[in-house]
């Protein structure tokens, strides 16, 4: 007698595969809803295959591109692939995520589209890397990795938790009023307002309206009491840019409040004293000012008690990458676009530019190439006129500095901090000659 024939079902291998493999895949049909949900695309969107199969599938993964880009869509119309579009999805908790996406259509046998696929992979580890690099280079809002800013780093909580005035100069756009509210923020006075004033934007007699604010009927128009910026700054700190462009009359007024803790709105009858810190800024050498007889010399003796003197951008070009990614990274927020990077090109224009503006000019242009790109990467075409026309050779293209490169400037860089700059301690630390110190330093732009 014969044994019966035991039929055997071949196993679907491809769908062992695809439930093997760590990116998330699904397929649709060409009315958008899902046929094929694997394992990963569960894991990653936290929403079961049972679920999934049978929805459309921006109702899963409910990424910002699903109303207005979808890549399935446009591998249909354009019948092209779309390859590491970046985009971020909501998943079933409600957390959002970063993920790299690429589609393609499915054909039959007959070459008719019947579908689409779709794989994706999650980039919250390599997100979260990034932020963590960011980190080691931002101070409070301020981003950079240059050796000249990061000594004021080093130096700003001591600055933070004295009371002592402080004068910040720099070139116009190199942020001296973000280095003020750093300081603000970093000191006791932090729970109280930061009140900043432009110095150089009023007339002398407004101005000092503005600054000590009135008495009812102090002029015609002094209908009832107004505060200045003293008293609205009170147990906080004010910021006075372009102190420079002071009336010889309001510096005297100001040198009486920095030294005697007062002073008398207009049309008082007796003086007001203050809690406020000051905070001076000036694009211009205040020291020579005072030489030249434009600037008086005990009010800048007391403004000058602590000096911090900001680079024009063009001497910390190594701040300037850093800086576009801050800048994409503020401004996809601010527009709820995904503009991911800058191309080859537009970098190298951008570290080899002169910046007379400095870091606002950067920013002003990064957000001029956010309103004329409408995909993922910024190429020049989309810089301001001035910029789109460039053209760069091979050899301008900046390189990424290896890994064992940046490692050797992280190290000789915390032993001369550590050192306090002192090259001949340092060199004996790392047991190099002064000459190698100084040029590796030199290397690195640490000179």
């Amino acid at each position: 007698m014969s044994k019966p024939v035991r039929k055997i079902i071949p196993p679907d291998f491809s769908a062992i595969i695809c439930d093997s493999i760590a990116d998330g895949i699904f397929t649709v049909n060409k009315d958008m809803i899902i046929t094929y949900f694997n394992k990963a695309a569960e894991h990653i969107t936290g929403v079961p295959r049972s679920e999934a199969i049978g929805k459309y599938c921006f109702e899963i993964l409910r990424a910002n591109i699903c109303e207005t880009d979808c890549a399935l869509r446009y591998s249909y119309n354009s019948k092209k692939k779309v390859i590491d579009k970046h985009v971020n999805i909501l998943r079933a908790d409600g957390k959002q995520l970063s993920i790299s996406i690429s589609t393609n259509v499915l054909k039959n046998e007959k070459g008719e589209i019947v579908g689409g696929a779709e794989t994706f992979r999650d980039l919250s580890a390599i997100e979260e890397l990034k932020k963590e690099l960011n980190r080691r280079y931002t101070y409070e809002d301020i981003v950079a990795k240059n050796h000249k800013i990061l000594r004021i780093f080093d130096i700003l909580p001591n600055i933070a938790e004295s009371e002592s005035t402080v004068l910040i100069q720099g070139p116009s756009g190199s942020g001296k009023e973000l280095f003020a509210r750093a300081i603000h923020n970093l000191s006791h006075r932090a729970k109280h307002p930061f009140i900043a004033i432009n110095c150089g934007a009023l007339p002398d007699t407004l101005l000092e309206s503005e600054l000590f604010g009135y008495k009812k009927g102090a002029f015609t128009d002094a209908k009832q009491d107004k505060p200045g910026r003293f008293a609205l700054a009170k147990g906080g700190s004010l910021f006075l840019d372009e102190v420079d462009s002071l009336s010889p009359s309001t510096q005297v007024k100001l040198l009486r409040v920095l030294q005697e803790k007062e002073y008398e709105p207009l049309g008082a009858t007796a003086p007001v004293k203050t809690d406020v810190r000051i905070i001076a800024a000036t694009k211009d050498n205040l020291s020579q000012l005072v030489e030249d007889g434009k600037f008086r010399d005990d009010l800048y003796f007391r403004l000058n008690i602590v000096l911090l003197e900001l680079p024009p951008l063009k001497e910390r070009r190594d701040d300037i990458p850093l800086l576009i990614d801050h800048f994409l990274d503020k401004f996809n927020h601010k527009t709820g676009k995904n503009i991911l990077h800058v191309s080859d090109e537009v970098k190298s224009v951008l570290v080899n530019c002169d910046f007379p503006g400095n870091v606002r000019q950067l920013e002003n242009i990064i957000e001029h190439a956010f309103v004329m790109c409408c995909n993922s990467r910024i190429e020049l075409k989309h810089l301001p006129h001035e910029f789109a026309n460039i053209e760069v050779s091979c050899d301008e293209l900046p390189n990424n500095q290896s890994p064992m490169a940046t490692a050797e400037q992280e190290i000789i860089l915390s032993k001369l901090k550590k050192h306090n700059w002192n090259k001949v301690a340092t060199a004996k630390e790392l047991g190099f000659s002064r000459t190698t110190l100084w040029r590796k330093m030199k290397q690195h732009g640490l000179i």
